[in-house]
């Protein structure tokens, strides 16, 4: 178990990245605007030094699929069993949107399945946490989830990056309440 015990970090860390390379690649694009743009304009053809974002995302998706295992390593029920293999496809999702920047046919596919992956992955996750008695924590999980998906199709988004930005919040937070659980 102490072995495996670093990888309770790497959802921190790939998030951490993901902002991080975000906001990196915002900085060196300055005509960039959370309020006309999606972030993925950050690694497609107009960007300057597209790579920031592009290879961010690889590296991020890629600590979400080992962050997977501990998910996995910690899970209690086929619940929670299921929501780490969503985590790790997710992951893979996550890399792959930094594979096939903006202008490829793939990035839309990618872009959203990653989103529809890492939710299922928190629905997972907050049935199994019921399911074992945590009903507080795996509620929160499903709340989580629950209000993200609302907001995102009840408030009008001015931008594909502000709605981006919802979701990175909702993960963050189903981050940090599995840092908790786990």
């Amino acid at each position: 178990m102490y072995a495996e015990r670093p990888l309770r970090y790497l959802g921190i860390a790939a998030l951490t990245l993901a902002v991080l390379s975000i906001a990196a690649a915002w900085l060196v694009n300055p005509w960039f605007s959370l309020w006309r743009h999606a972030y993925s304009d950050l690694g497609g053809p107009r960007a300057y030094q597209p790579w920031i974002f592009n290879y961010g995302l690889v590296a991020s998706g890629l600590l979400t699929s080992l962050y997977s295992l501990w998910l996995f390593k910690s899970s209690l029920n086929k619940f929670e069993c299921a929501g780490s293999a969503f985590t790790f496809i997710a992951g893979l999702f996550l890399a792959l949107i930094g594979m096939f920047p903006l202008g490829t046919d793939p990035h839309f596919f990618v872009s959203v399945w990653f989103f529809v992956q890492i939710g299922l992955a928190a629905v997972a996750w907050g049935l199994g946490l019921i399911y074992r008695g945590a009903k507080w924590l795996g509620s929160a999980s499903l709340l989580i989830v629950a209000l993200s998906v609302a907001a995102a199709s009840i408030v009008k988004w001015p931008s594909i990056a502000a709605l981006e930005t919802l979701g990175i919040a909702a993960v963050a937070a189903w981050i940090l309440l599995m840092f908790k659980v786990t």
